[in-house]
């Protein structure tokens, strides 16, 4: 059986949402999401007819903001704020990886069930954005630490995006593009939110939170 490259790209990615389960460091975390951004934005590559010079603009704006600017101000962030860099869990490791492997399971198992897609030939694309979406709200869920909430919520978005990528392949670029900024932002002003927490804390620990009184 003959593997497309976009399944074989699309098989990193799951194996990196298995991964952002197992770790405990915010900076393999960062490092995954770069190379999620990175993946996701260059599948419109693979998948259209033909990319027009607009489109290609837009996919190569989405590459460097999703890939490295995202990323590298979330680093840039801890750094300065010399943030703790250990993941504190609220679910356990061990249990985490089980959950990875039933998101990826599931993952597969819903989008042959629902079959939304409108791109063929594509057997990863589906579970792997439906997987990554998961792995975002298990991130924010099941996490203590507000960096690794913060990028739970950036993988959400990754696969939304990668989801919007088989659903539509000539007319998302503007749309998702608006919704890219509006995350860009949102991780200036979580640069913001976190040093004024790191500043009242001096950790990053969202637990810590429930102690703010009226």
């Amino acid at each position: 059986m003959m593997y497309n490259p976009v399944d074989i790209i699309l098989s990193f990615v799951l194996l990196s949402v298995l991964f952002s389960f197992a770790t405990d460091r915010v900076l393999i975390l960062i490092k995954l999401l770069g190379f999620q951004g990175v993946v996701i934005s260059i599948i419109p590559f693979f998948i259209g007819d033909h990319v027009s010079g607009g489109g290609t603009v837009f996919t190569l704006a989405t590459l460097l903001i999703r890939g490295i600017i995202i990323p590298l101000s979330i680093f840039v962030a801890i750094r300065k704020g010399t943030i703790r860099r250990v993941v504190e869990p609220i679910v356990g490791y061990h249990a985490s990886i089980l959950c990875g492997l039933a998101v990826i399971i599931g993952a597969t198992y819903i989008s042959g069930r629902l079959d939304i897609g409108s791109v063929n030939g594509f057997k990863l694309l589906e579970p792997a954005g439906i997987a990554l979406l998961a792995t975002g709200m298990f991130l924010l869920m099941a996490r203590r630490n507000a960096i690794a909430m913060v990028i739970g919520y950036i993988m959400m978005e990754n696969g939304i995006h990668l989801l919007g990528s088989g659903l539509s392949v000539s007319t998302r670029h503007i749309v998702e593009f608006g919704i890219l900024l509006d995350v860009l932002a949102g991780v200036m002003i979580m640069a913001v939110i976190l040093r004024n927490i790191k500043q009242t804390f001096d950790d990053v620990d969202t637990a810590l939170l429930r102690t703010l009184k009226d």
